[in-house]
């Protein structure tokens, strides 16, 4: 069985902590992830912040590990948000419509298709 391709790191700051998140996501490393956020939750953490920075690939059991840390932070006072989500992880957040756990938001639109006004008033 190959090892988990995911490096989890804390960093404390009294009530505040931040989780950084190294390699892939995926049903095999989404434990790692919940076990993590379980453990600020446990410990008292009021604001949790989660790099995704380093993140190569996130599917819908990561998705689905921030969305469930966070409903359960929140019902017990906690704040989860995401920062630096690589592009594609941030389309997923925002297709699914989970953009409020980005801490910057990175909405995708898509290209528009509008011809720019002519400068100088050219017909």
């Amino acid at each position: 069985m190959p090892l988990p391709q995911l490096n989890v790191y804390r960093h404390d700051h009294t009530t505040r902590a931040l989780i950084t998140l190294a390699g892939e996501i995926d049903l095999v490393t989404t434990p790692l992830v919940y076990a993590a956020l379980a453990g600020c939750l446990r410990d008292g953490i009021r604001t949790t912040d989660v790099d995704l920075t380093a993140v190569t690939f996130c599917d819908v059991s990561g998705l689905n590990a921030f969305l469930t840390a966070s409903r359960l932070g929140a019902d017990a006072g906690m704040t989860l948000q995401l920062h630096h989500p690589p592009p594609s992880v941030a389309r997923v957040i925002e297709m699914t419509g989970s953009g409020d756990l980005l801490h910057e938001r990175h909405v995708l639109r898509p290209p528009s298709h509008r011809v720019p006004a002519v400068v100088g008033g050219a017909p």
